[in-house]
């Protein structure tokens, strides 16, 4: 979960890292067969959004979950995992006989959660590294993918999207959480998250207020064949 505050270790990260980034942004460019994004991209400037006693005193994880149906038993992905907030909290919720994939893009921020997991003894949590286009799922493998405060961070919305749709059982959802404002002030236009995930073949299963969790909460389900690349026709507004 990649969040509001700034970090500056994060950022000096960012910077030591962008000629490769952008060299790798260049070549993806180049060959990529996917649209590009016709809107701003927020920049990770945290892997907290919030601290976990206020976000626990909203009681935002557990609704979050009960909204999605998340049970025990189930296997759960968090992507943009950023410090374990949700990840710890979806490894009690799914119990010893689920599941959780908590995925992050920053190699550092992958390896400090991977140490709160072993050191909070998470048995049934696995921590990836995922890339910018790609969050680098095994297929058919997920019930619910969680995407809390990160949609807004996502640069090529389009690729990604299209990548997590084989994660996904049947019947499993991509749940979506962030604020009704436009995607440069971190959050995510709802009218524009729709637009985007029905491009590549997602059904928007359901949409409600959540103001405890400082926005809305989605839930969309892939539907019909995923499209080829080249006929995944952009949002051009938001």
């Amino acid at each position: 979960m990649m969040r509001f505050a700034p970090a500056i270790a994060l950022m000096l990260l960012a910077g030591c890292q962008m000629p490769a980034e952008q060299n790798a942004a260049v070549a993806r460019e180049k060959h990529s067969p996917f649209p590009k994004a016709h809107r701003p991209v927020s920049p990770i400037v945290s892997a907290r959004w919030s601290d976990e006693e206020t976000r626990d005193r909203l009681k935002e994880a557990e609704e979050v979950m009960d909204r999605a149906g998340t049970a025990p038993g189930m296997t759960v992905a968090d992507i943009g995992a950023g410090e374990g907030y949700y990840t710890v909290r979806l490894a009690t919720r799914v119990g010893p006989k689920g599941r959780v994939l908590a995925q992050d893009i920053v190699p550092e921020v992958r390896d400090a959660l991977a140490e709160r997991v072993n050191r909070e003894r998470l048995d049934n949590v696995s921590v990836k590294l995922g890339e910018p286009a790609d969050p680098k799922l095994p297929p058919n493998s997920f019930d619910r993918v969680f995407m809390v405060h990160m949609y807004h961070e996502i640069g090529e919305p389009y690729e990604f999207l299209w990548n997590l749709r084989p994660a996904l059982k049947a019947g499993g959802q991509v749940i979506v959480v962030d604020a009704d404002r436009p995607t440069q002030a971190h959050g995510t236009p709802p009218a524009l998250l729709r637009c985007e995930f029905a491009a590549v073949g997602y059904q928007l299963a359901r949409i409600e207020p959540m103001p405890n969790a400082g926005g809305y909460f989605a839930a969309f389900e892939a539907k019909g064949p995923r499209p080829e690349p080249r006929y995944i026709k952009p949002c051009t507004s938001q």
